[in-house]
């Protein structure tokens, strides 16, 4: 992935903070929503963005669409997501985020659901 591409991704708060918050796992819409507090199909638009550049990845699971970052990102890449994760530490909308993911959990299917 080249740099202007990375940068062209992340040049957005909100797909910002949706990279920032899947350096900690994968998550699923609705965990992003609840966390970044925007509308489902503002969510779904910014993950198609970054979907389309390579910069997330995605995969069914039941009736879920769980994204994720690359498995095995590009030097560039890997770079720029470790800065990312040292500058949510300093960040006050980053530590925020990461407080509501916390609160919120990571398990995407709700409690009785089958996957």
């Amino acid at each position: 992935m080249s740099l202007v591409r990375i940068y062209e991704c992340l040049c957005d708060e909100t797909r910002l903070r949706i990279v920032q918050l899947l350096t900690r796992g994968p998550l699923c819409v609705c965990h992003l929503q609840a966390v970044l507090e925007v509308p489902q199909a503002r969510v779904s638009q910014h993950l198609a963005y970054l979907r389309d550049r390579g910069m997330v990845g995605c995969r069914r699971r039941g009736t879920w669409m769980i994204y994720s970052l690359p498995e095995k990102p590009g030097a560039e890449l890997a770079s720029h997501l470790a800065c990312l994760q040292d500058c949510s530490v300093s960040d006050k909308r980053f530590r925020a985020d990461l407080r509501k993911l916390k609160a919120i959990g990571s398990d995407c299917a709700p409690a009785g659901a089958t996957t």
